[in-house]
């Protein structure tokens, strides 16, 4: 049983990390193609487009594992019932819940690495390449903070502390310096307006002028505020919750509940995160009865497209969900478990109907 277990967790791994490889380059492909486009826009080079693909990886990794791993697996069965090395493992009295549990150890491996990739490589890869496409681009200098997002802007630091879906500010001061690196001013406004042409209506806005050891302080009811920010470089800045680290993803949702604000799509994204390396399991029990089912009426690469289309449909899935429990106020682990309890019930069900048979 050890020779047959170790044999099943090579042919798997290989398959695995060719089907890796193949899904990673196109996508670092596709990255390239995508930049390529703002080759030349501000300092952005060949060089930053490189080290942004490059540092895109990590991230691409962490969302093709489970349908890398699906189709792995899938190919690797596939060749065995071509081969009938399925037939003889069958018959020599390995049932499919004994290959199962084989299965479920090589999936263990692969869900915590994909944990590991999700929580310590990933984010921190990703924020580093967007930042840097962003200076390159804008020559701006951004970072977000359990505070908000503050980018530097000339000689002026913005905070933003809330950026709304329809792009809507929340919370923004405005730290305005001199010449001589002098604080001169803090402008504190409670909405933020995108007018277009890089322009704002802030509204509420509280301004507190520093001037010959003297403060003054007014307040006006709306401001036009010009500024490097447009909704389109806020979406670049501004870490989305799917690409955080769990840890982060708490930590904030945390601080957001403590400010009375709506921490739904980050809880949800928590619990996806936390499911996710479960996924990678599920899927790997999933591609053996789909890999054995009407064995002689397909051949490799129609399981290996049918695993292709799987996998979609889990990731499709896994959105469609989590928009569904952001619009209808699910509970976040309800949000982030039905589809892998959907594709779990698919499994357990071919099991079950192919041992009945």
């Amino acid at each position: 049983m050890k020779t047959l277990r170790r044999y099943l967790v090579r042919e798997i791994m290989g398959a695995t990390a060719l089907v890796f490889i193949a899904l990673l380059m196109l996508f670092a492909f596709f990255d390239l193609v995508d930049q390529i486009g703002d080759l030349g826009q501000g300092n952005y080079r060949l060089r930053h487009i490189m080290i942004f693909v490059l540092f895109s990886v990590p991230n691409h990794v962490y969302e093709l594992f489970p349908i890398a791993v699906l189709i792995g697996t899938l190919f690797a069965l596939a060749q065995l019932v071509a081969s009938s090395e399925y037939t003889v493992m069958r018959t020599s009295g390995v049932s499919l819940a004994r290959i199962s549990v084989m299965l479920g150890g090589v999936g263990l491996m692969f869900a915590a690495t994909a944990f590991v990739v999700g929580e310590f490589v990933a984010p921190p890869a990703e924020q580093f390449a967007q930042r840097l496409r962003a200076q390159a681009v804008t020559g701006l200098v951004a970072q977000e903070f359990r505070s908000g997002l503050w980018v530097k802007d000339g000689k002026s630091f913005i905070n933003v502390l809330e950026v709304m879906p329809d792009a809507t500010l929340k919370g923004v001061r405005i730290y305005d310096f001199g010449d001589e690196n002098e604080l001169r001013s803090i402008s504190f406004a409670r909405n933020g307006d995108y007018q277009g042409g890089r322009r704002w209506l802030l509204k509420d806005v509280v301004r507190t002028t520093f001037e010959d050891r003297k403060t003054a302080i007014s307040t006006v009811a709306e401001v036009s505020w010009q500024s490097v920010l447009d909704p389109d470089l806020l979406n670049t800045l501004l870490v989305q919750p799917e690409q955080m680290s769990a840890w982060n993803l708490y930590s904030y949702a945390q601080h957001l509940r403590e400010n009375r604000q709506k921490a739904l799509r980050y809880e949800i994204a928590l619990w996806t995160k936390i499911m996710y390396p479960l996924a990678v399991l599920v899927m790997m029990v999933l591609a053996l009865p789909f890999a054995v089912y009407q064995k002689r009426q397909g051949g490799v690469g129609a399981k290996v497209f049918s695993g292709i289309m799987l996998g979609l449909a889990f990731y499709f899935l896994n959105r469609l969900f989590a928009h569904l429990g952001l619009l209808n106020d699910w509970l976040p682990v309800l949000s982030a478990v039905l589809p892998t309890l959907i594709i779990l019930g698919m499994a357990v069900g071919m099991m079950w109907w192919q041992e009945r048979r």
